[in-house]
């Protein structure tokens, strides 16, 4: 609903900060709310994810859209609300998190508040391999060139959006992951991409 706000950083705590907009003041809860220290009173932009449940409705802000979908891929692993997420987020060790994700350290993932030996493996099975589309703009030393995917970004980023289109249309991460390997060695458009999946998923 919100790709971002940008507005005046009015009010800093532990848990969140009020992003003052056309008199509108936005609560952002961030992994770590003071990097906003020096920037009271100033203008920033701030990219947001709007989360909705039957209990709650809250926007979770980040620096940089990277840091958005790193957010929202650990949302996707069972075990990892948006609690759970932040924390992971806020330890400022992200690039050791996905090396552990890559390397399946379960040792080092289990030290996140939340995060048990169950969730630890569900992360590593959700999310190995599939954060080299974010990391190499937000880590370009993690990953060497034999490791980065065959695509180029734009096929990648024509994947992921078919992806997204097959989940609004209401198939589940399951039924998707059993077409997602083969449908990933193509290089099709984004409209390609979606109507290949549908043919896989309707036989």
């Amino acid at each position: 609903m919100y790709e971002f706000i940008k507005g005046t950083v009015e009010f800093i705590s532990p848990e969140y900060i009020v992003v003052e907009n056309n008199g509108v003041g936005y609560q952002i809860s961030t992994p770590n709310s003071f990097i906003y220290s020096g920037k009271l009173e100033t203008m920033v932009t701030v990219y947001t994810y709007h989360y909705v449940r039957e209990d709650i409705m809250a926007l979770y802000g980040f620096e940089t859209r990277e840091e958005k979908r790193l957010f929202t891929k650990l949302l996707n692993v069972s075990g990892i609300g948006p609690k759970g997420a932040l924390a992971i987020l806020a330890s400022g060790e992200v690039q050791q998190v996905v090396t552990a994700i890559e390397n399946e350290d379960e040792s080092f993932l289990v030290k996140f508040p939340g995060v048990g030996k169950k969730t630890a493996r569900q992360m590593i099975l959700d999310l190995k391999g599939k954060l080299q589309d974010i990391v190499p703009d937000f880590f370009p030393n993690l990953f060497n060139a034999d490791q980065l995917p065959i695509h180029t970004e734009k096929n990648n980023t024509a994947f992921e959006e078919a992806i997204l289109a097959l989940k609004a249309l209401g198939y589940s991460e399951k039924e998707i992951k059993k077409i997602a390997p083969e449908l990933r060695k193509e290089q099709l458009s984004t409209d390609q991409y979606i109507k290949n999946a549908l043919k896989r998923l309707l036989k």
